[in-house]
């Protein structure tokens, strides 16, 4: 009985550890969103007398017609549909297609960049670069359009020319419904009776891929959405926020890069000059601490042990325990050396062999009877 008991209570613990654990769903390879021809590319009439390369459009028209040049948009990914598998995901690249973006790549699982929502956790090879792998700039466009620059982590998206059919929640609403599909959204501002919105998003390259996939892009009631860079919030609690939030990141990068006993070495001197005790297993300092214990004053009493009333008397040594002589003078031979010249000396002794002969008395070089040169010189004779 016990053991078909023991049996249940096994299979009820395998059965609960697999509903807790979820399946994590394979990427199946990436479908191709449009085929070749399908997308047909309708250039806006221009009225600018210049092409300028920076903006790429041209300059000097007329400013009347901005909202009539934009058209909607002929395609619009899908995550749940196109994100898939690619040549990317074996070769290692880590930036994503922008046509898949905009859905209209044409290739599926043979392109050459990720069809995937960027991975936050997952650093880019080159921070001057954004997720789609064009090169950011040292200032934002005129419009706040395009890539962005690299001296500004932008988070925040201004979205324009929505159409509002009910209050400032019900249109909260909807804009959240469509742009959490691209990332975790932090919180959405609405300006109502005046058509803009502002989402944040939680990671930066969220807001740059939404920014691509929501481009000329509708809503609910057909309106052409005009998503561009958001300007630097002028509120100051918000700039404190960001500042701190910015600084938060940067440490825990480079405490994730230091090695643990570094950092743990860096925390005991500072508990010590700080006069507080440190223990390494938890990583914290003892906290209760006496406020008369800070300051120089404090760390020199803790060096110096608790103040009392007592005469501290020091201790005498047993008279039992012996003095350590002290080394003698250490000539040109070291104390080790010597040892070891007696210890083979011993050895020597003990098997019987003959005490080395003194050297011999150096012989006197015979000279012949020519001339005395320079070479024929004996510095070892004591009669010359």
């Amino acid at each position: 009985m016990s053991n078909s008991n023991s049996n249940i209570e096994t299979q009820v613990e395998t059965v609960a550890e697999k509903a807790i654990v979820p399946k994590q769903k394979k990427l199946k390879p990436a479908r191709k969103q449009v085929k070749p021809g399908d997308v047909d590319k309708e250039t806006a009439p221009q009225t600018g007398k210049e092409y300028n390369i920076w903006y790429n459009k041209w300059a000097g028209g007329d400013r009347e017609d901005n909202y009539s040049n934009k058209t909607k948009s002929q395609t619009r990914c899908n995550i749940k549909k196109d994100a898939g598998l690619t040549r990317a995901n074996t070769t290692g690249i880590r930036y994503c297609c922008l046509f898949f973006s905009r859905g209209c790549c044409p290739y599926g699982w043979e392109c050459e960049y990720l069809h995937t929502l960027p991975d936050p956790e997952r650093a880019l090879p080159d921070s001057s670069k954004d997720c789609f792998a064009r090169d950011k700039f040292s200032d934002y466009r005129d419009d706040m359009g395009g890539v962005g620059t690299f001296t500004r982590q932008n988070r925040t998206l201004y979205v324009g020319r929505i159409k509002e059919t009910g209050a400032g929640p019900e249109t909260e609403e909807v804009v959240r419904r469509h742009f959490k599909e691209w990332g975790d959204i932090e919180h959405i501002r609405i300006l109502q009776y005046r058509s803009v919105a502002f989402v944040t998003y939680v990671s930066e390259h969220h807001a740059q891929f939404a920014k691509e996939a929501m481009a000329c892009q509708s809503l609910d009631n057909d309106e052409i959405l005009n998503v561009r860079w958001a300007t630097e919030d002028p509120n100051p609690t918000s700039k404190v926020a960001e500042k701190r939030r910015l600084e938060e990141i940067g440490q825990a990068a480079i405490r994730a890069r230091m090695d643990p006993r570094v950092v743990d070495a860096m925390q005991a001197v500072r508990a010590l000059e700080e006069g507080r005790d440190y223990h390494a297993d938890d990583g914290n300092a003892d906290e209760d601490i006496d406020v008369e214990s800070d300051g120089p004053e404090g760390k020199r009493r803790r060096i110096e042990g608790p103040e009392t009333d007592e005469p501290m008397v020091m201790e005498e040594p047993p008279e039992s325990q012996e003095p350590v002589p002290p080394p003698g003078p250490q000539g040109l031979l070291s104390t080790e050396t010597l040892e070891s010249l007696r210890y083979f000396s011993e050895l020597r002794r003990r098997n019987g062999a003959a005490p080395a002969d003194a050297p011999a008395p150096p012989t006197r070089v015979q000279r012949p009877a020519a001339g005395l040169g320079l070479a024929d010189y004996g510095s070892d004779d004591e009669e010359d």
